[in-house]
């Protein structure tokens, strides 16, 4: 099972963005376990998550779909900033 890191700015403050719920609700359908959740401490706009990821396919289509897009942007996630980084 690979371990992801994704980085991305956001918009709608850390705090909002920490106490979401989104990451759960749709990484927890894939069955992603271990999300941890980073700040940069000299730009808290600047914000990553590790995770485990079983299937990336399944991630990689659950990233296109609506239901992905609706969860960034409640988190105000900026979407040209994601950078998405796998474990080698």
């Amino acid at each position: 099972m690979p371990t992801i890191i994704a980085h991305h700015n956001i918009t709608k403050g850390t705090e909002h963005w920490l106490n979401s719920p989104k990451r759960t609700e749709l990484f927890g359908q894939l069955g992603i376990k271990s999300i941890r959740t980073f700040v940069d401490p000299q730009d808290p706009t600047r914000v990553a998550i590790l995770m485990d990821v079983p299937d990336m396919d399944a991630l990689a289509k659950a990233m296109q779909s609506e239901a992905a897009a609706d969860a960034m942007a409640f988190d105000g996630v900026v979407p040209d900033s994601l950078v998405i980084l796998v474990e080698s």
